[in-house]
């Protein structure tokens, strides 16, 4: 019924990233002539006006609003990511291994430079100026932003968060100490540590976790295990049992709700939701409160498989989930 973590775009822009939104447009508009060379004119077409209007225009977004239709969403939250906005660039500078002469630093200068082409008051005007179109067609539109934390980076942060009319601010982790472990370019890291090299470094992931919801910056925090996205995993159960005890600890301590988010199963080597099968059970045995979210890209993947998450919730026992409205805290009945 809701879907409260949806981005509207992201880089690098390559081939790999024109042909998935190709697809997306194509699952929106009626195929001519599959097969054919019109069609592939049609989609050059298609692409060319995309490319022109930009990840924000009102015919980029009425996508999002036909597919939320289509599932019968009641809520829908649209969030960008913190690095996409020029604004933020000195905050991304400090904070993340850019030193072109460190072994990651120039593939993360890059992937930078590739995915910061936005400004954030586009972003919000768009959204804010879609609430009343998505509105009179029964869907509720909400503002968001995800940000990512970075231990010591708390103050710089707050400020650059402020002064915006915010629905909602997500807190992630997708940097442990400089380094962006999602990032494909850089996965051969995990592939050269041994199990007590991987221990340390989920070690650390855990406490920027920590330290991410402690801060209290954030309404919600985002996929509490995403350092295992290309399947890494530590095998010390007993390790991981107590990681997942201490975040549940300071979530219900705080008061700060979590996600089950589908993105790490359907777009990511893991095949896992995030939170995992194990870590889910500790933070439902501490009364922690949740959202559900799809973690989409693009328009064709809204919503995919947040009900399937919201019915295990359900079955868990759990009545309702939060939602947002400017930065307060509600809740709809499941």
């Amino acid at each position: 019924m809701i879907d409260y973590h949806v981005h509207l775009e992201e880089g690098p822009y390559s081939f790999r990233w024109l042909e998935r939104t190709a697809q997306a447009l194509q699952a929106h508009k009626e195929p001519i002539n599959k097969g054919y060379r019109q069609s592939v004119e049609h989609q050059v077409q298609l692409l060319s006006e995309r490319l022109q209007k930009g990840c924000y225009s009102e015919e980029w977004l009425d996508l999002y609003l036909q597919q939320a239709k289509r599932l019968g969403l009641q809520e829908v939250g649209i969030v960008d990511h913190l690095y996409r906005f020029k604004e933020t660039r000195a905050y991304f500078e400090r904070y993340m291994e850019l030193d072109e002469q460190h072994e990651y630093g120039s593939l993360q200068r890059y992937w930078l430079e590739r995915v910061m082409t936005e400004n954030m008051d586009e972003f919000i005007e768009t959204i804010q100026r879609a609430k009343e179109k998505w509105r009179a067609q029964g869907v509720t539109l909400k503002l968001g932003i995800e940000a990512d934390y970075f231990i010591g980076g708390e103050e710089e942060l707050a400020s650059l968060l402020k002064d915006y009319p915010w629905d909602f601010v997500i807190g992630s982790v997708h940097f442990v100490d400089g380094w962006g472990f999602d990032n494909p370019q850089t996965e051969y890291i995990f592939k050269g540590m041994d199990e007590v090299a991987l221990k340390q470094h989920y070690q650390r992931f855990f406490e920027t976790v920590e330290s991410m919801i402690t801060s209290n910056l954030f309404d919600f925090v985002a996929h509490l295990d995403n350092f295992k996205v290309f399947n890494y995993k530590v095998q010390d159960e007993l390790f991981l049992d107590a990681a997942y005890e201490r975040v549940a600890q300071v979530l219900k301590a705080t008061n700060t709700a979590t996600e089950i988010n589908a993105g790490l199963y359907y777009r990511y080597p893991v095949k896992e939701m995030c939170p995992g099968p194990r870590f889910l059970q500790t933070l439902l045995a501490h009364g922690v409160e949740f959202t559900v979210s799809s973690d989409s890209h693009f328009p064709d993947d809204l919503g995919k498989f947040t009900f399937d998450n919201v019915q295990q919730l359900k079955e868990a026992g759990i009545s309702s989930l939060v939602t947002f409205t400017k930065r307060k805290k509600g809740y709809i009945e499941i």
